[in-house]
């Protein structure tokens, strides 16, 4: 009996687990999920016969060790930083690995003893990163595989609420890792390349430099620019390539109203506030606008982000609790971000009957036989509900996908890797489409760089 070992039972492993659970009679496997918090690791076991929960601290080399030799494929969906360890372990006794985690320096590093030892190393197989590779390649693909030359790709992800549990004047709530959200843009500089011209947005800029797309049957969206686009020239084989921007997806207005936070400096992470656990929303606010003996804190920052009274931008602000003199942080040392992020979760979290929605739009432009033209491809998934959620879902399945067909022999090329070549990307997809994980395409006259989504000359 095969045995495959799952580190991590987090929020994001219910539809990978529920997935493999369904899957362990056929293919004569058993699983163990490994876990700081047993009772979870057992709760995703449903009483399988064929599943079993562990207490594993990744930390611990014994009790890795340990569970890794037993395995014969490792499943990591720890949070990126706590990969190394597996992975080395993995590379020790001989294991496959999957993550969804983009690959780190220290991952890459192992890829000459992965392939030694004729291991796949599957990074990056979630939803962005994962489901946004694989189907940006099978339409670049296509087109060089016709002869076609690509002139631009622009590819936007986004985690947001579905509209029928959309009720706050945000258009969003978290549906994943909300630090992500929060510190979003910081630490780096956003790089990408539009019609030949290199440009730079900094992280005081990001959040007011957004692009315009139309989702048909969802209206329109807004995109800020991710930092790393450049990479993906030579990830893709777009070395030539005149227009390449990668971006994260937010309902319009969305970004705009984050900018208040990121100009009062709420989301810097480098620093901790003092006695900031028996801080109030009120003070935490009050803590980053000048001192005033008769301007009550609204009226100080409303002067200082220059927001007039009847603005929507201050509805926004208002609905979020912000003023709250009665409300406490409650976290030790808690950085400007983690407190905004307490602030946040109170109003942004999923209610149990709620349901988010991924977004996914690529652009591609290409010339062939001297015609320009133009793809969108686009998907759009939407949850059930609190548990089985999109993001869930969009990150478990191709997961777990991968993994048996690492498994089964189907995919055999050795490496730390990501998928981006037929033999991974093909397979993949289709299984997804039986799961309602669907991209549509529509072909266009070539329209170029186009920042509003609208026809222009």
């Amino acid at each position: 009996m095969r045995q495959i070992l799952v580190i991590g039972a987090g929020k994001s492993t219910s539809v990978l687990i529920a997935y493999l659970l369904e899957k362990l009679e056929k293919e004569n496997l058993f699983l163990t999920i490994g876990d700081l918090e047993i009772e979870q690791a057992k709760k995703l076991c449903n009483n399988h016969p064929r599943c079993k929960a562990i207490y594993l601290d990744v930390s611990d080399k014994d009790i890795r060790e340990s569970a890794i030799k037993q395995a014969d494929i490792v499943i990591s969906m720890l949070p990126a930083r706590f990969h190394l360890e597996a992975a080395k372990d993995c590379v020790k006794f001989k294991k496959s690995l999957v993550t969804a985690s983009y690959v780190s320096k220290e991952m890459k590093a192992l890829d000459k003893e992965v392939k030694e030892n004729g291991l796949v190393f599957m990074n990056e197989i979630g939803v962005d990163p994962g489901i946004d590779h694989m189907s940006a390649m099978r339409v670049i693909d296509s087109i060089r595989d016709n002869g076609g030359k690509m002139l631009l790709f622009e590819s936007f992800t986004g985690g947001l609420v579905a509209p029928e549990s959309d009720n706050n004047l945000w258009n969003y709530k978290f549906t994943w890792n909300p630090r992500n959200v929060v510190v979003a843009g910081q630490g780096g500089v956003a790089e990408f390349i539009q019609e030949g011209k290199y440009k730079y947005i900094p992280y005081h800029r990001l959040f007011r430099r957004t692009e315009f797309m139309h989702i048909d049957g969802y209206g329109k969206f807004e995109g800020y620019a991710n930092r790393n686009s450049l990479d993906y020239r030579s990830i893709y084989g777009l070395e030539d390539i005149l227009t390449l921007y990668r971006g994260t997806i937010r309902r319009v207005g969305f970004s705009r109203a984050w900018n208040m936070f990121v100009q009062l400096g709420v989301t810097d992470d480098t620093y901790v506030l003092q006695d900031s656990k028996n801080m109030s929303y009120r003070d935490f606010i009050n803590s980053f606008l000048p001192y005033s003996p008769t301007a009550t804190v609204e009226l100080k920052f409303r002067l200082n982000l220059k927001i007039d009274q009847d603005d929507i931008m201050w509805d926004k602000i208002v609905e979020l609790d912000l003023f709250n003199d009665e409300k406490k942080i409650g976290i030790e040392n808690a950085t400007p971000a983690q407190a905004l992020q307490k602030i946040l979760s109170d109003k942004w979290t999923l209610a149990e009957d709620d349901k988010d929605m991924i977004v996914m739009h690529h652009k591609f432009g290409y010339e062939l036989n001297g015609e320009k033209k133009q793809i969108e491809s686009t998907m759009v998934h939407i949850g059930k509900n609190q548990n089985q959620t999109a993001m869930a879902k969009t990150v478990g399945l191709p997961v777990a996908i991968a993994t048996l067909s690492i498994l089964n022999g189907k995919i055999t090329t050795p490496g730390v890797q990501i998928p981006i070549t037929k033999e991974v990307y093909e397979p993949i997809l289709k299984e997804l489409e039986v799961h309602g994980i669907i991209f549509t395409e529509k072909e266009t006259d070539y329209l170029g760089y186009n920042p509003f989504g609208e026809v222009g000359n």
